[in-house]
């Protein structure tokens, strides 16, 4: 499983050579992270401890903290996010949304827009952000082209390719459209290089 992961892993940053990583102020060991979602979050499809927050916070040492809720589209997490980010008080949010939009083939520019707004309100608060770019379903999945456009916008961090690799790899999948908990590690294993490349780590 080690060497599977390190190979999705490595083939993705490979992909990202060149390009520049947004910073993030490094995180004290320990600190409260806010992994704000739906099911790719909530870790549907594994056992509770195999959820990529439950991995990223083994791995880390930081307090990764799982919100995220099964079913929920991009408009509920925007209504949800300042509750989540009241209670926890995260030093970082990572985000990852819009799967259930597309699941429902709601429109794309709506998606963008509440991911857009989701973004903007933990920054607003002081909170930096990291972005998890979830593919649309098909043949094979695409990622849509706005994560990347915000978070180029946002000078964030964005992991825009794990989650497509991840659901392309029948070794790694539970159904169609979630991880097992050995996608959940791959993914898990590319958010900690990504927080290790901004700088956060």
């Amino acid at each position: 499983m080690k060497a599977l992961v390190a190979s999705i892993v490595a083939a993705l940053l490979l992909c990202a050579c060149g390009a520049s990583t947004p910073k993030i102020a490094k995180l004290d060991r320990g600190a409260v992270v806010l992994a704000f979602g739906d099911s790719l979050t909530f870790g549907t499809g594994a056992a509770k401890d195999e959820s990529y927050p439950a991995i990223l916070e083994r791995d880390t040492g930081l307090q990764v903290v799982n919100a995220g809720v099964p079913g929920e589209i991009s408009a509920e997490g925007l209504a949800r996010l300042p509750e989540a980010i009241d209670e926890a008080q995260p030093k970082l949010v990572i985000l990852c949304h819009g799967g259930n939009d597309f699941l429902r083939k709601l429109d794309d520019a709506t998606a963008a827009g509440n991911i857009r707004a989701m973004i903007q309100l933990a920054k607003s608060r002081g909170i930096p952000v990291m972005l998890l770019a979830t593919p649309k379903p098909g043949f094979p999945p695409s990622v849509p082209k706005f994560y990347a456009e915000i978070a180029a916008e946002a000078r964030i961090p964005l992991e825009g390719g794990v989650m497509k690799a991840v659901l392309l790899d029948a070794n790694l999948k539970s159904d169609m459209v979630h991880p097992n908990g050995k996608g959940y590690g791959a993914i898990a294993a590319a958010v900690g290089k990504l927080l290790r490349k901004s700088g956060a780590l």
